[in-house]
């Protein structure tokens, strides 16, 4: 059970689809997921991991708070933890490469600058007011053990400055899948596997079809 609220950014299919992409976490091995919304990837990882704990690390308080309930309701509390913060801060929270496994959806679009209700969770999720890429790959890079697994979903249209900042922050790329709603329709998601300090070499893997109900 996942509470949300209706008037706010409810996760969609991307975030379920990640947790799919991220193949195997270390037995008792630990986990972050930035900017972790409701929760829902932390929750999902606990259900088909054997992840030890897992922490969520999330910039809306509301939102943090809505999640940790979401935790409470599933029996959850032991395995995983919800914190408000700001990720471009986040040695304030965690020991610095300590984590198996570092998970992220983040926002998609660039800040282009004009947005009204920059504090609306919507906004928040969507855009990159509150953090951009670039902070989100480094924060990663600070928390990843070495040879740490790095997961992300993201837009196609960003995977040059996916792969570059990757490369800047020593996240090594290691496998990529590409999404597409129809075998007709150009890819509208990528999901992208990185190594931290990693050797180089890149697999590709099989394309992702989904239908128009957003299933596979």
């Amino acid at each position: 059970m996942i509470l949300q609220d209706t008037k706010g950014f409810l996760f969609g299919v991307d975030a379920v689809l990640l947790t799919d992409f991220v193949k195997k976490v270390p037995e008792g091995g630990s986990v972050l997921d930035i900017c972790s919304g409701n929760g829902i990837i932390p929750i999902l990882l606990a259900a088909k991991t054997k992840a030890g704990h897992i922490d969520g690390l999330e910039i809306q308080e509301d939102v943090v708070d809505m999640a940790s309930r979401s935790v409470y309701m599933n029996e959850l509390e032991e395995r995983i933890t919800m914190t408000c913060g700001d990720l471009k801060e986040i040695n304030r929270y965690y020991k610095a490469h300590s984590f198996d496994v570092v998970t992220v959806n983040p926002p998609y679009t660039k800040e282009s600058g004009g947005l009204t209700g920059e504090n609306d969770s919507r906004i928040i999720a969507r855009h990159e007011v509150k953090c951009s890429l670039s902070d989100v790959i480094k924060a990663s890079a600070q928390m990843l053990k070495f040879g740490g697994a790095f997961f992300m979903v993201h837009r196609p249209q960003r995977l040059v400055d996916i792969m570059s900042l990757m490369r800047e922050y020593q996240i090594e790329p290691k496998r990529m899948q590409l999404s597409y709603n129809t075998r007709e329709s150009e890819p509208n998601l990528v999901f992208i596997e990185g190594r931290y300090k990693g050797n180089p070499e890149l697999r590709i893997e099989p394309p992702l079809i989904l239908d128009e109900q957003g299933e596979k």
